[in-house]
């Protein structure tokens, strides 16, 4: 008999809305691959946090939050608690963690995913903080509870890559990653490249919804450098911690820079890297770097994100796409949940 998915949503932002709208219209998709999931609740301490289990109707939820910017008059729905107590309370299967990234100390995420796994639920997350900086104890609790944790959304957005890692590239040696993983930046430097000055290109990004009011996580290069910490655990083998000397962003370059690059035909990029020298993983770094045109980092337009892996089986194996977006990092929040489903079955 085929399961029925109970799905808790903390956070109701873009992400969760973008999980919403494949939920409400991918049903044909999602059929085709034997997936069946409905949402028990949702918890966002704005918008409203509501619950119930015979579940909520996507669409429902999407119009009220375009009628009224909050959740608060789903009909027939309980009122639910916030964070931990909701986590603790809501009967779900699964519980997507989409709450902001706060790369201090991972709340309040971290303490969601650690409450999730705890009480023996699966957990996907596209939130950096929690597994940047505690991969090893998360993933542990994991293991202990008979639980998946997945954060297919972390990297790239939508674009597969971790679980493409765990699958196609098995066994293939993976030693090194490198590429771009902040769309912000690298539209910033794509243009100054056609001749505007960074505060300007910074703020057409803030404009198109690339950057955040407050861009400093993408521009200090935090962001590339949780990104990096995630590659290094995850894919490398760990263990692995984001430290503040492996990584520079982009504030301070100009046009002059990028001009002179531009003169001996290279291209400025942000590029971050980690590799695995006699087993263990060194050299996390996130820099900008001055590549040649025919570099494909370089070819590299807009807020596109590229990764590099190479193997010593297949050699180099490449991975390009979008690295943000409401539609795409909803998607792998589904990913993962149908990864959950083929790990431990329906």
């Amino acid at each position: 008999m085929k399961k029925t998915w109970r799905v808790l949503l903390v956070g109701f932002g873009t992400v969760g809305q973008g999980v919403a709208e494949r939920l409400r219209d991918g049903a044909t998709e999602l059929a085709a691959v034997g997936l069946d999931a409905q949402i028990v609740g949702v918890v966002d301490p704005v918008l409203g946090s509501i619950a119930s289990q015979d579940g909520l109707d996507p669409g429902e939820l999407l119009d009220l939050m375009a009628r009224y910017g909050s959740l608060r008059d789903y009909p027939d729905a309980e009122p639910a608690g916030c964070g931990v107590e909701a986590i603790d309370t809501i009967d779900a299967d699964v519980v997507f963690e989409m709450t902001p990234t706060n790369l201090v100390d991972g709340s309040p995420g971290l303490d969601h995913v650690r409450a999730a796994l705890a009480a023996g639920r699966h957990v996907a997350t596209t939130n950096k903080g929690p597994v940047a900086l505690a991969w090893a104890e998360l993933s542990e609790l994991a293991r202990v509870n008979d639980v998946q944790l997945r954060c297919e959304g972390t990297v790239m957005s939508g674009t597969p890559l971790l679980n493409v890692c765990e699958g196609g590239l098995a066994g293939a040696g993976v030693y090194s990653a490198r590429g771009i993983l902040n769309g912000t930046c690298n539209f910033v430097l794509c243009r100054m490249e056609g001749g505007i000055d960074y505060d300007e290109a910074l703020a057409e990004a803030q404009q198109l919804g690339y950057a955040e009011t407050d861009p400093s996580a993408d521009v200090d290069g935090w962001d590339a450098a949780a990104k990096v910490a995630i590659l290094g655990n995850i894919v490398l083998g760990g263990p692995l911690t984001m430290t503040e000397e492996s990584r520079e962003g982009i504030v301070g370059i100009d046009r002059s820079d990028v001009d002179c690059a531009a003169q001996q035909g290279n291209r400025l990029r942000l590029v971050g890297s980690v590799r695995v020298v006699d087993g263990a993983v060194v050299d996390p770094k996130v820099a900008v770097a001055e590549l040649p045109f025919d570099d494909p980092l370089a070819q590299v337009r807009g807020a596109g994100n590229l990764l590099t892996f190479e193997t010593q089986a297949l050699g180099p194996v490449s991975i390009a796409g979008p690295g943000a977006g409401r539609a795409a990092t909803g998607h792998a929040l589904i990913a993962d949940l149908v990864a959950i489903q083929r790990r431990v079955g329906s």
